[in-house]
């Protein structure tokens, strides 16, 4: 469809993620099969109907992307003005955190030394996933405990610190990989799909029930350093957000910090009670 190799190549020209490009173009697929118009007869109305027929069934932020997808395509693409189109705010939920105890119990519950590893990798750095599968050898600097990311979200590339323990068995796991092109994969990145399935396997047979992802490792990281007085905008350097505002979720989610606080109570006299 010609519509859709335009947006296409609108969306890679402004240095969208792939992530992003297939998600727009998902979104402005279904929107075309629904309406079944000519590109010249789309309207501000059909955007209308086609987002609120996804109220019943998608989340908010589902239909905040939905939205995204068909500003951009109008915009960008058939060069028409949309409007504004009243939205729901989106929802904010505060992101899953695993205990320190947790992370050791999923790490020791991988089932290969490849999948520790990469469990291993997600929490000692706050990668996101996307990022790891797309980590090459040569972005290593093993000796020194570092590596770049490059082209992350934002197209920017971003230093990161590891563990020294993990420095140590990457290099041992790369000296018997010699011939691999990335960290993790010989020739071709691994997908998202796998390192999910990775973790889920670790999650399962740890017996851990709370919700873990790759992303969850991300927050776990986060939040562990917060806790142990790491500054906020330091993290937001490591994490690579853009905004402050988006690190600062994590003052919100730190547990044991909370627990830590002296109650006020506690700080009273009271006679001893007869």
């Amino acid at each position: 469809m010609e519509e859709i190799e335009k947006l296409t190549a609108e969306l890679k020209l402004r240095g969208f993620s792939p992530l992003t490009v297939r998600n727009y173009k998902f979104f402005v697929e279904k929107f075309l099969e629904k309406t079944n118009k000519k590109t010249e007869e789309l309207s501000q109305g059909d955007v209308k109907l086609y987002l609120s027929g996804m109220f019943d069934t998608k989340s908010k932020n589902t239909i905040l992307l939905a939205a995204a997808s068909l500003k951009f395509f109008f915009n960008r693409v058939l060069k028409k003005e949309i409007g504004e189109i009243p939205m729901p705010k989106k929802e904010k939920k505060l992101p899953e955190v695993l205990t320190k105890e947790e992370i050791k119990k999923l790490i020791n519950s991988a089932d290969t030394l490849k999948s520790r590893l990469i469990i291993s990798m997600l929490y000692s750095t706050g990668l996101r996933v996307s990022e790891l599968v797309n980590l090459k050898v040569n972005d290593l600097n093993l000796d020194e405990k570092t590596g770049w990311v490059r082209k992350g979200k934002g197209s920017k590339d971003r230093l990161f610190v590891m563990s020294e323990t993990l420095a140590e068995e990457i290099k041992e796991y790369l000296d018997e990989k010699n011939e691999n092109k990335f960290v993790f994969s010989k020739e071709k990145a691994l997908t998202t799909r796998n390192i999910q399935k990775i973790v889920q396997g670790a999650k399962r047979r740890a017996g851990i029930t709370k919700k873990t992802t790759p992303h969850a490792l991300r927050h776990s990281f986060a939040t562990h350093l917060l806790e142990q007085g790491t500054d906020i905008r330091t993290i937001q350097t490591m994490l690579g957000h853009a905004s402050l505002s988006t690190t600062q979720v994590y003052t919100h989610i730190s547990s044991e910090q909370i627990k830590k606080v002296k109650n006020p109570l506690d700080g009273l006299v009271f006679e001893e009670r007869k």
